[in-house]
């Protein structure tokens, strides 16, 4: 693995070569309704859930001694965030999502970012394609003085059209594929899949076409 922020004191990430086929399918539990739709299984559950783990010590290593928020950016991130937040010991957070409230979870609406003054904020994301969405909501969350933002995330895709940015703290690089599952989805399909995989042509044709009728 090497390095995925040009922080010096950031841990490595996993790196996903472009050459890596995945995992056949009949090797994991997969629900039967997706069997055809799907090519390969990327980044099995059990792993994720290990890196995940692995991430959660990182962070409480280098934020655990100062009371945090976590904010979580997008609706596909939920996942992650809670098995994240799940990792960190509770003692040391005050944790937000963006959507319902759930155990130790607590909603805070965007109108209330002037809450954030003076705090020390984690922000959980699944996934950074180009990086122009979390360069945005970083933007954002400056505007209103935190005295710390530090940046975790699933996977982040090595594209030609990324900006460039890197978060803090990393799970996976992997290639330019588009990858479902684990909440990550298409077309609103595939959030209940336990693995991260990459869709089939017939996947993307399948639920292609229902959206549109849907719509």
């Amino acid at each position: 693995p090497r390095g995925c922020s040009e922080k010096p004191n950031t841990d490595t990430c996993v790196t996903i070569s472009d050459e890596e086929p995945g995992d056949d399918l009949d090797l994991f539990c997969v629900p039967n309704h997706y069997a055809k739709d799907l090519e390969k299984v990327f980044i099995p559950h059990g792993l994720i859930l290990d890196r995940t783990e692995k991430l959660a010590r990182d962070v409480m290593g280098d934020m655990g001694g100062h009371h945090i928020v976590a904010l979580r950016v997008l609706k596909a991130g939920y996942t992650f965030c809670a098995d994240l937040l799940d990792y960190v010991k509770t003692r040391f957070f005050k944790s937000y999502c963006n959507d319902q409230s759930t155990g130790a979870i607590k909603v805070l609406g965007g109108d209330n970012l002037s809450t954030l003054a003076g705090k020390n904020i984690l922000i959980v994301e699944d996934i950074i394609d180009f990086g122009k969405t979390m360069q945005i909501f970083l933007s954002l969350v400056q505007q209103h003085n935190p005295k710390m933002v530090e940046v975790a995330n699933l996977l982040v895709k090595r594209t030609p059209r990324s900006i460039g940015y890197q978060p803090d703290f990393v799970g996976f690089e992997i290639p330019d594929k588009f990858v479902i599952g684990y909440a990550l989805d298409y077309n609103e399909y595939f959030r209940d899949l336990n693995h991260v995989c990459v869709i089939s042509e017939t996947g993307k044709a399948k639920y292609k076409s229902e959206a549109e009728s849907l719509g």
